[in-house]
C-alpha cells in the first residue's frame, strides 16, 4: 500500500514538533534545576507515600487525615534515622582519624616489605608515603567535622545560607501537598493524553511505576538489611571500623559483585591492621560469606525478584550521566528516568518483533495454540497437509 505523501510529511511535521517540546523541556529543566531540586524531592516522597494514603482511604479515613498520617510517619522517620546514622557515622570517622598513625605504621612495617619481597620491587622509591598520610589525615580531619564544614561553607555566603534554609523547608511543605494531590496531578495529566493512545500510555506509565517501585522499595530495603547485618557482624567480631565498613559494603550491594568484594577487601585490611592474625581474617569472611547466602537466597528473591530489569551498569550509567548533565538534580531524577527508558525500550523492542521489517516482508505464520509441540504439524499420518 502505497502512502499519502501528505501524511507522511504530516507525521514527520508531528514528530518534529514532539522532538522541539522534548528539548524545550530538557533545555528548562538544565536551566531551572536549582530551583527544581526540592520539587523533585517533593514529588518523589509523595509518588512513594501515595500508596499508602491510597490504602488508609479504602479503610475509611478521610483524604486529609491519610495524609496527615502518612507525612507524620514519614518524617519520623528521616528524623530517627539522622539522630542514628549522624552520631554513629561521626564516631567511625573518629576513630578511623585516631587509627591512622597505626594503619601508616602497619603499612611501613608490614604491607610495603611484603610487596617489595613478592614482587622484586622498590615501591619505597617511588611513592612518598609521609605526603600521601600527611594529605589523605587532613582530608579526614575535614571530613570528620561535616556539620561544622557545611555550615562553614553556607554561613559564609548569605545567599546560599537562605537557598539552604528555604530548600529545607520547601521540601516537607510541597512533600505535603504532593501526597494529598497526587491523584489529582495524575488525573489532569491522563485527561491530556491523546484519547487514541490513553490504553499505551497508561501501560507504560504502570510498568515504569512498577519497575521504579521494585527497585526502590525492593533494593534499599536490601541495602539497609544488608549494611546493618555487615555492619553488627563486624562489630562482634571486634573491628573498631566494623560499622563504617559495613554500611558502605551495604550500600554498594545495588552493584553486583562490587559491594560484598569492596567489603571483603576492607574488612580484611581492617583485620590485618588491627589484630594481624588468621582466625580475624576468617571471622571476618565468615559474616560476608553469611550475608551473601541471606541476599542470594532469602533478600533479593523476596524483595526484589526478577521483573526489575534495571541491569546495575543502567544505574551507574545514569546516575553519572545525569549527575553530570542537571548537577544533584539529575542524581535524584536518574533511577525515573532509567526505569521509564526501560520499559520504553522493551514497547519498542515489542513492537520492532511484531513489525513487516523484522518479519522481512514474509507472513507471519501462526502456529495451533491447541497443538502442543511442533511435531504434530508435520504428522505424515495426518491428512491435513502442514
Amino acid at each position: 500500500m502505497i502512502e499519502d505523501p501528505q501524511q507522511v510529511i504530516a507525521q514527520f511535521l508531528r514528530r518534529l514538533q514532539w522532538a522541539a517540546v522534548a528539548a524545550a523541556v530538557v533545555w528548562l529543566v538544565w536551566i531551572l534545576s536549582p530551583v527544581l531540586t526540592p520539587f523533585a524531592v517533593a514529588a518523589i516522597l509523595g509518588w512513594m507515600g501515595d500508596p499508602l494514603v491510597d490504602r488508609l482511604e479504602a479503610r475509611g479515613w478521610s483524604r486529609n487525615t491519610s495524609v496527615a498520617v502518612v507525612f507524620f510517619v514519614m518524617l519520623l522517620a528521616v528524623v530517627i534515622v539522622l539522630l542514628l546514622l549522624v552520631p554513629l557515622i561521626q564516631d567511625q570517622v573518629t576513630t578511623l582519624i585516631q587509627s591512622l598513625p597505626r594503619y601508616q605504621q602497619w603499612i611501613y612495617t608490614v604491607a610495603v616489605p611484603w610487596l617489595e619481597g613478592k614482587f622484586n620491587v622498590r615501591i619505597a622509591d617511588y611513592l612518598d608515603f609521609t605526603h600521601i598520610w600527611d594529605l589523605l589525615r587532613s582530608n579526614w580531619e575535614r571530613a570528620g567535622g561535616v556539620a561544622r564544614t557545611v555550615w562553614g561553607y553556607v554561613s559564609r555566603s548569605g545567599f546560599a545560607l537562605f537557598g539552604w534554609m528555604a530548600n529545607l523547608v520547601l521540601i516537607p511543605v510541597i512533600a505535603f501537598f504532593f501526597l494529598r494531590d497526587w491523584d489529582l496531578i495524575v488525573g489532569r495529566i491522563a485527561s491530556m493524553v491523546p484519547r487514541d493512545h490513553v490504553g499505551t500510555v497508561s501501560r507504560l506509565a504502570g510498568e515504569s511505576s512498577e519497575v521504579l517501585g521494585g527497585f526502590l522499595k525492593g533494593q534499599l530495603l536490601v541495602m539497609i538489611i544488608l549494611g546493618v547485618l555487615y555492619g553488627a557482624g563486624l562489630w562482634a567480631v571486634g573491628l573498631d571500623l566494623g560499622i563504617l565498613i559495613g554500611l558502605i559494603a551495604g550500600l554498594l550491594t545495588f552493584v553486583p559483585y562490587l559491594g560484598p568484594t569492596s567489603g571483603v577487601a576492607m574488612g580484611l585490611i581492617a583485620a590485618l591492621m588491627q589484630y594481624g592474625d588468621v582466625k580475624h581474617l576468617v571471622l571476618v569472611s565468615i559474616v560476608f560469606a553469611v550475608g551473601q547466602v541471606i541476599e542470594s537466597y532469602v533478600l533479593t528473591p523476596k524483595l526484589v525478584g526478577d521483573r526489575i530489569g534495571l541491569h546495575p551498569v543502567a544505574v551507574i550509567f545514569a546516575v553519572l550521566a545525569c549527575g553530570q548533565l542537571f548537577g544533584f538534580l539529575g542524581m535524584l531524577l536518574a533511577l525515573p528516568i532509567a526505569a521509564v527508558v526501560n520499559v520504553l525500550l522493551r514497547y519498542a523492542h515489542e513492537r520492532y518483533t511484531h513489525s513487516q521489517l523484522y518479519a522481512g516482508g514474509q507472513p507471519t505464520i501462526l502456529l495451533d495454540p491447541h497443538h502442543t509441540s511442533i511435531e504434530t504439524l508435520h504428522n505424515p499420518q495426518d491428512p491435513t497437509p502442514p
